[in-house]
Order: structure tokens, then sequence, then C-alpha cells
């Protein structure tokens, strides 16, 4: 084991004895980017003694788990998957009674805000619940709060009208110079939390579970513990959509069946 390995393993089980949060499954080069970035701004000469940091200062700690945060989204990302979802899924869900979204890993709240919005637009608003969940607590705090840049919202709206909006976008906030500010309807649809991946287990069976962009972090064992997870909170003929470079093994998850292999949406098998 070449030495920068060592000290990469022995940071990460200091940060899981002293966090409880566990990355020792996720893909290295993913998380030594962000050692190594953290390690300039702290302007530190090697990992051991961010270590010792780590371990010396809550401080630190806090800014290395938020830097392992993944913090990419927008609101329809990737239209072509809410387009699907809107033409294919959504009349699966239609005769329901009560549907239940899980969106995990939702990092600032973008597209679960999609996803309400595209049911609002369904006529399923007032009978579907949205759970967002993610494991930094920073960014939860940030997603309940529904303010999003001004500047991201003219891809924003081309994102929309190619998912298949059917309305005018702007009617969905109100803003001022600098942010825009998801209508209040949209925000009580959505019930934030805290949730790891790693390390908590279900909480409720869902109908649809969303979880885009965040197994590529992973390493191959971490991805099948995921997705054992995604399966037992799943009901029988349940949805699960993943990222566009995401994929499911069936030899290694039999359960689950291509439902829209282009758009990576999953179906669990009814028995």
């Amino acid at each position: 084991m070449q030495k920068e390995e060592l000290e990469l393993e022995l940071l990460l089980l200091a940060v899981y004895r002293l966090s409880g949060f566990d990355f020792r499954q996720y893909m290295n080069s993913s998380i030594m980017r962000r050692v190594q970035n953290r390690l300039r701004l702290e302007q530190l000469p090697g990992i051991s003694r961010l270590t010792e940091r780590v371990i010396e200062d809550d401080t630190v700690l806090k800014k290395l788990l938020d830097d392992f945060s993944i913090n990419v989204t927008e609101m329809f990302r990737d239209p072509s998957f809410f387009a699907s979802f809107r033409r294919n899924v959504v009349p699966h869900l239609k005769g329901l009674p009560q549907i239940r979204i899980w969106h995990a890993g939702c990092s600032t709240g973008e597209e679960a805000y999609s996803m309400a919005i595209l049911l609002e637009e369904e006529g399923l608003g007032g009978k579907a619940k949205i759970y967002a969940t993610d494991m930094s607590e920073k960014v939860i705090r940030a997603a309940e709060k529904g303010v999003i840049p001004l500047s991201k919202m003219q891809d924003y709206t081309k994102n929309y009208l190619q998912a298949g909006g059917r309305r005018s976008f702007s009617e969905y906030y109100t803003a001022d110079s600098h942010f825009a500010t998801l209508d209040p309807s949209l925000r009580e649809k959505i019930i934030f939390a805290q949730h790891n991946l790693v390390t908590d287990g279900s909480f409720n069976e869902f109908h649809v579970v969303i979880c885009r962009n965040v197994l590529i972090y992973f390493n191959q064992d971490l991805q099948n513990h995921v997705l054992r997870l995604i399966n037992a909170s799943l009901s029988q003929g349940g949805f699960l959509g993943l990222g566009s470079k995401e994929a499911i093994r069936s030899e290694a998850h039999p359960q689950f069946t291509e439902f829209d292999a282009s758009e990576k949406i999953y179906r669990k098998m009814q028995r």
C-alpha cells in the first residue's frame, strides 16, 4: 500500500470514529480530490497533518464533512429523465390513493422541488408526499429555504420546458434582484431530513425512489449496500430513478427490471 493511500485510510477512519460518517467505501479518486482541496485551503503539507487537525479541531472536521458532501444539482436536471417520468411513470401512480416519493441524496433540493412541480401539473400534488434526504445537515437547511440564485433560473427554465413543463416557470417562484424564492406551496409538499445512505436504514415504504448521481461516488460494495436499502424501501412495483452514468447489474439485483433503459428508470418486480 502506498503511503498516501495509508494516510487517506487513517484520515477516513478518524472521520468515522469522530463523526459516525463513513466514507471508507467512497471512490478514492473522488475523496482524494476533496482532501487535496482541503489541504490547500488549510495550507497543510500532507494528509497526516490534516488527520491531526481533524482530531484536534471540530471546525476542521465539519469543513471536511462539508467537502465530502456532493452538492451538484439543478432543477429538472437531465430534462429527458423528467419527461420520461411524466410520460411513463406518472400513469402508474395515478391509481394510488397516496404517493410517497423519496429523493435520496437530494443535496440542496432542486430535483425534489422539480418533482413537486411535475406532480402538481399532473394533478397528483394533493396526494403526494416527497421525502428529501441528504447526509449533510448544512445542505438540508439550505434546501428547506427554497432560495436559488436568480442567475440560475434561465437555465432551469430551459430544463423545465424540455422536461414537458406546462406553465410559465416563473409562476413557481418570486424574485428580487438576486434570488428566486420557490413558492411556499411547493415547500409544504416536501419533508427534508438528514439521512445517511451508508449507515442509516430504511424509514418508510415508497412508491418511487430517486437516487440520481449518488452511486457514482461509491465503490461496488457500497453501491450494492445502497441498492439493497432502496429495495427494502420500495413497494412492489415501485420505481427507481438513477443517474445517467449509473446502472444496476441484473445478476446482483434481479429484483429490479429495466423500465426505461435510456433514462435509467427501473421497476421493482411484483410478486
